[in-house]
């Protein structure tokens, strides 16, 4: 194991670099990513080196150890543009962040079953019914085995958050449906809720390789691949949602 293997903490020290608020750097042997919000920023490891691919040729990283951690300066094409320090995340930290999203993940299925419950009473195709009451069965198992990855961790989930943003949108979305279009709109929130699923799996996954629980990577695999089985049955209903939509409303086809 080499000496930087692991999750570190960033923060700026001085220079042009952003806050650098939230960003992350992982690293495994000769491979390493900085995570800062949705970007993901691979790089090489080099000894104390760290050499950013494309697109980001020419921007290095190098450090230098200091007391726990170490301090860092960033390069671009050789110039010194600003310097920061990382600090490893502990164990403890990382089941924390952990925790938290495997929170949300609960909260957000939960959401979603409320969702699937509107799709499935406002869709008059049988076979995409059937779909819906097949997901709504695998969501079911989804909130059940998040629940035990999030007990195993200590967690109380009698106090399990509401999921906002986007998806605490996409499932209020059924609600609208008395409007018309409803096969339409059924497949089009559908779609982009299995994609923020995902979505929010694959970061779960990571967090729980970062803290070294196996059980909740296999968990998001689980589900990672059934959510991708329903967006690919839904993509597949593109052109029979739209012309029932036309349909209801009037539209000549």
């Amino acid at each position: 194991m080499s000496e930087l293997d692991g999750v570190w903490t960033a923060h700026r020290e001085s220079g042009a670099l952003p806050p650098m608020l939230g960003v992350r750097k992982r690293i495994a042997g000769d491979r390493g990513v900085t995570l800062a919000g949705p970007a993901r920023l691979p790089f090489r490891v080099e000894g104390l080196t760290l050499r950013y691919e494309p697109p980001l040729v020419g921007l290095v990283d190098e450090l230098a150890p200091e007391g726990e951690g170490f301090r860092g300066r960033t390069l671009l094409v050789g110039r010194e543009i600003g310097t920061f320090t990382l600090r490893r995340l502990t164990m403890a930290e990382m089941t924390a962040y952990l925790t938290k999203h495997l929170d949300e993940a609960y909260a957000m299925e939960q959401n979603v079953l409320r969702m699937l419950d509107g799709m499935i009473e406002t869709t008059d195709d049988p076979g995409m019914v059937d779909a819906l009451e097949h997901h709504k069965h695998e969501t079911q198992d989804h909130a059940r085995w998040v629940k035990e990855r999030l007990e195993a961790h200590g967690a109380d989930t009698s106090k399990v958050r509401e999921a906002g943003g986007i998806l605490g949108a996409l499932a209020k979305m059924p609600l609208d449906l008395v409007r018309g279009e409803k096969a339409g709109r059924n497949a089009r929130d559908g779609y982009a809720t299995e994609h923020m699923e995902i979505a929010s799996y694959e970061l779960l996954k990571r967090y729980a390789q970062a803290a070294g629980d196996e059980e909740t990577v296999e968990v998001c695999d689980r589900i990672i691949e059934q959510e991708r089985a329903m967006a690919e049955r839904i993509a597949s209903s593109w052109d029979v949602a739209a012309e029932q939509s036309m349909k209801d409303e009037g539209v000549p086809v």
